[in-house]
């Protein structure tokens, strides 16, 4: 049996390929969601590209057809309708001057005629209304994972003495019938000796299992406190390695090793000419133009955690009454740039160890835009806490950060570990385990 599937305007602005999300059921688009879009469409962030995309193509379906009786979509076998008269609201108790409870009325009346329906909304309150009028009522998931299972990029493995020694003893062995996916980590363990054990790494083909090449770093005078700390600095060292997401609470290290990382990599080694490190602009929803002063002076209030990490890896260098003229000196020379991601669309970035912190803010889409401004020879570093998320219509499941790091496991360029211990401090540790 067919679906017709009422889509809030979030959904759209979320995704401007909703429309064609839906297989051969019908989509129902509201009148006023089209009056929303209307209003987005002038933005020159995200949300306005996705709301000019929609609007366009449906112009272009109008011209195939009759938007009010439904036109086909060739790709899906499906159709999209634009309802014009939202149907009553009364005895609900909503009010029909709010937009968002008109369009759930669309969806009311679909379901009074009997249609299958679902209302798709992305904002939970108009979920909860939606659903207590009976109505079938769900999230857009077709960007989502279980974080629950989230893909942690490392797997304990019992095996037996031998195998622990002969990777010790060869440096790497065939990974033969092992279960690990390429460049996850594992840590065996002997049978007989839990205690005896080898921190590893499979190969970027898969074929092999290696002894961590770069987990013993001191990055910047940096050393790991843990075992994933580890794992994430041999990955972050790695050249072969393009992509690293790295997923893990407050105060787990994350932003800090990919800095020292990517520092030590830059004055070292000839591959990375800088360090681009952006986040997304976004606290309270307002863009760096509400801010005064030049573009640097509006960057300099949101990138203070970045300065707060450079002036801690500089302290441990010895700058310890100098750290502010050597932040300074960073960003004069070009070793260091500090940017927008609002300023990242359109750009090609090669040759450059790439910083996005507080991934998890941004949709898949826009991490999709972010990675695919990577030229030859650049790496990315998403970092983020997905239980941190400042976007509305993202949660731990359907942010940008927690959808790569599930959906490219396993990929040859790609690594992720996730950071589960806090190293910031012993009230930073405390508050993140029982606040």
């Amino acid at each position: 049996m067919k679906k017709s599937f009422v889509l809030d305007t979030n959904v759209l602005l979320h995704n401007a390929a909703a429309l064609e999300a839906f297989a051969d059921n019908e989509v129902v688009i509201p009148i006023d969601v089209v009056e929303e879009l209307d209003q987005f469409k002038t933005l020159s962030n995200e949300l306005g590209r996705n709301a000019r995309y929609v609007v366009r193509e449906l112009d272009r379906l109008r011209t195939a057809g009759n938007l009010r009786e439904g036109v086909p979509i060739k790709n899906t076998g499906g159709t999209v309708r634009v309802v014009l008269q939202p149907g009553s609201l009364e005895g609900t108790g909503l009010s029909p001057k709010i937009a968002d409870n008109r369009i759930i009325a669309v969806a009311l009346e679909l379901h009074r005629k009997g249609v299958h329906v679902v209302f798709v909304s992305k904002d939970m309150n108009a979920r909860i209304k939606s659903d207590s009028l009976g109505i079938r009522t769900e999230d857009f998931e077709q960007q989502k994972v279980d974080i629950d299972t989230l893909y942690s990029g490392w797997k304990d493995i019992r095996c037996s003495g031998d195998i622990v020694n002969e990777i010790y003893g060869h440096k790497s062995i065939p990974r033969n019938d092992l279960d690990l996916l390429p460049n996850q980590f594992t840590v065996l363990r002997d049978d007989a000796n839990p205690k005896h054990t080898a921190m590893a790494r499979c190969t970027p083909d898969g074929k092999f299992i290696m002894l961590l090449r770069n987990g013993d770093l001191r990055p910047m005078g940096v050393g790991a406190r843990n075992m994933e700390q580890r794992m994430a600095i041999d990955i972050l060292c790695d050249p072969e390695i393009d992509l690293v997401t790295l997923v893990g609470r407050a105060g787990t290290g994350k932003t800090l090793l990919a800095l020292a990382c990517g520092l030590t990599q830059i004055m070292g080694d000839p591959r990375y000419e800088k360090v681009l490190v952006s986040r997304p602009i976004m606290p309270l929803g307002r863009d760096i133009g509400y801010l005064p002063g030049t573009k640097e002076e509006k960057l300099a209030h949101w990138m203070m955690p970045i300065y707060d990490n450079l002036g801690y890896l500089l302290t441990l260098k010895g700058a310890r009454g100098e750290v502010g003229k050597k932040v300074d000196e960073f960003l004069r020379s070009g070793m260091i740039e500090i940017e927008a991601l609002t300023y990242i669309r359109g750009r090609s970035i090669p040759r450059q160890f790439m910083i996005v912190d507080e991934a998890q803010n941004l949709t898949p889409h826009e991490v999709k835009t972010i990675i695919s401004r990577a030229g030859e020879g650049t790496k990315i570093v998403l970092t983020g806490d997905p239980y941190q998320i400042d976007n509305p219509y993202l949660d731990a499941s359907s942010n940008g950060l927690t959808y790569t790091a599930e959906r490219l496991k396993g990929q040859p360029l790609v690594g992720h570990i996730m950071l589960t211990r806090s190293e910031r401090s012993d009230i930073a540790s405390l508050a993140a385990e029982e606040l």
